[in-house]
């Protein structure tokens, strides 16, 4: 199996740095598998994997401003029903995550992604 059917970028076509991520991944060889988390979000056991791999917890993958629009109460939520939140609400998942094997990384800056391929 080569790297680039292993490499998977959980993407919003209407994000700048998602879309720079994708041109990154590109232009170094790699054709990812491209999930566009919006219409297909990823489930929590998905999520906790993606988490995982980042070494994060479901707090450091937030976007704050979208989490409070979508009324998720960042503070108050253990780990688990944050994910669960997240999940029903991905708008509020950090984006894009890049997904290579056992590593992850959030392309913020896009160039982050280049460390795990």
């Amino acid at each position: 199996m080569s790297v680039a059917t292993s490499v998977k970028i959980y993407h919003n076509p209407r994000c700048s740095k998602s879309r720079l991520t994708l041109e990154l991944l590109r232009e170094n060889g790699v054709e990812p598998t491209i999930v566009e988390y919006l219409n297909t979000p990823p489930s929590a056991a998905e999520l906790k994997d993606i988490l995982t791999k980042l070494g994060m917890t479901a707090a450091e993958l937030v976007r704050s401003k979208e989490a409070m629009e979508e009324g998720i109460d960042v503070a108050n939520l253990d780990n688990d029903a944050l994910i669960e939140a997240l999940v029903a609400h991905p708008r509020a998942i950090e984006r894009p995550v890049v997904v290579s094997g056992d590593k992850a990384a959030v392309g913020r800056p896009p160039e982050n992604v280049l460390n795990i391929l």
